[in-house]
């Protein structure tokens, strides 16, 4: 960064400042905007100019995932070495490069290979690096922080959704996707640059790791911790049901009796449940243990699907739980590795936490419409709450060993 650019907002004791923490969040709605939510919009005004397949399309949002997750240990362990400012800003500026790419593809291959480029950007500047940033930047003092961030950055899909149909109508698809990498360049790198510190530590100090945390040699970086492969399964089947719930909730809710105009009404619930569950927890779960965040939110979640599969009359009340639940997720994903592992890996466990996920997100979507196709939407809205079902059980179980070595 130049010198002349203005220092980013101080560390306190209480971590990064309120307006550092709201830029952060604008950020992630725009990062979220141009990627993960793109091609909801994006996908059949360009398979109308182009004629390319649907499939292929639609599937180019899997690859992106997948590239993520296959970078995500990497991603960790360079914001372990060398902090996340420099790191979330060129991620910023690689999804940018995607972008412009994208609007620039003269066909197929080239379009995907603009997905393989805006999915390496999405490893290094999404949720995931971004609390590893927070997280080894000002330890324990984080949870606010990323609650925060949440909290702005809640409404992506309520702002995004619309404001991408505006400009398709506006400039095109081509167009659109050219503003998204000049709002990457323009706002969030710089956002990026002047939140984030520059240091990649300040004075706050998480305690101790959870007992019986030893590190276990590995080669490549930090030591893999006891009980990550527990976690990141846990993490797995969240990430699952909520791509899964995202990508065929209108046809469920549609399969169940309710009308398309009430189906989209009623997904419009899931943004404000979502600011909702991380309101609540800025404001009463700070002194509680993460590990009770996690449990509200995979009960919120199971409970919720639980009533959409035999009351969908209740609708209302499922989208509100599962919506609530989801929110929760996103801010125990950042604070509750955070709490069992301890600042100094922090960066490298959230980059390995990441990946398993990730795949899973990858291969959701293709999964969902194999499994609708053969057996039917309600077969799969059994399966989504049987997958709730063991990520509630994975959960006590989690939350049982955290607690246990927090009070030992």
């Amino acid at each position: 960064m130049p010198k002349t650019s203005p220092a980013p907002p101080p560390a306190t004791a209480a971590g990064p400042t309120l307006p550092g923490n709201v830029a952060l969040g604008l950020t992630q709605i725009v990062l979220w905007g141009g990627s993960f939510f793109l091609l909801a919009v994006l996908a059949d005004p360009i398979v109308q100019s182009t004629g390319w397949p649907q499939g292929m399309v639609v599937g180019a949002l899997s690859l992106a995932i997948l590239i993520s997750g296959v970078l995500s240990p990497w991603i960790g362990r360079m914001i372990r070495r060398h902090g996340g400012r420099t790191v979330l800003v060129a991620g910023s500026l690689v999804i940018a490069a995607g972008q412009i790419l994208m609007a620039v593809s003269p066909n197929l291959p080239i379009f995907l290979l603009a997905w393989a480029v805006i999915g390496a950007g999405m490893a290094a500047a999404l949720y995931d690096p971004l609390f590893a940033a927070i997280g080894q930047a000002y330890g324990a003092s984080a949870r606010r922080a990323m609650t925060q961030i949440a909290i702005a950055s809640g409404f992506a899909i309520t702002v995004c959704w619309p404001a991408t149909r505006f400009l398709v109508v506006q400039v095109g698809w081509r167009g659109t996707c050219v503003v998204y990498a000049v709002l990457a360049v323009l706002v969030v790198a710089p956002l990026f640059a002047w939140a984030l510190p520059r240091r990649e530590r300040s004075a706050a100090v998480l305690p101790p790791p959870a007992v019986g945390a030893t590190p276990l040699a590995t080669p490549t970086g930090p030591a893999r911790l006891p009980g990550e492969h527990l976690l990141a399964v846990t993490f797995t089947s969240a990430a699952v049901i909520m791509t899964a719930v995202s990508v065929q909730l209108l046809l469920l809710l549609q399969a169940k009796d309710v009308s398309a105009g009430a189906a989209v009404a009623l997904s419009a619930l899931i943004g404000p449940s979502q600011v909702g569950a991380r309101i609540l927890e800025l404001v009463f779960g700070r002194r509680a243990h993460p590990a009770w965040a996690l449990l509200v939110s995979s009960g919120s979640v199971g409970l919720g699907l639980l009533i959409l599969a035999t009351a969908p009359s209740f609708a209302w009340l499922a989208i509100v739980l599962y919506g609530a639940g989801n929110g929760m997720r996103t801010v125990v994903r950042g604070t509750l590795p955070l709490t069992l592992y301890g600042q100094d890996d922090y960066a490298a466990v959230m980059g390995r936490l990441a990946r398993l996920p990730l795949l899973g997100q990858a291969a959701t979507p293709l999964a969902c419409g194999y499994l609708t196709d053969w057996f039917g939407l309600d077969v799969l809205l059994d399966l989504i709450l049987g997958i709730a079902v063991v990520n509630g059980i994975l959960s006590v179980i989690v939350a049982r060993r955290a607690i246990r070595s927090a009070t030992a």
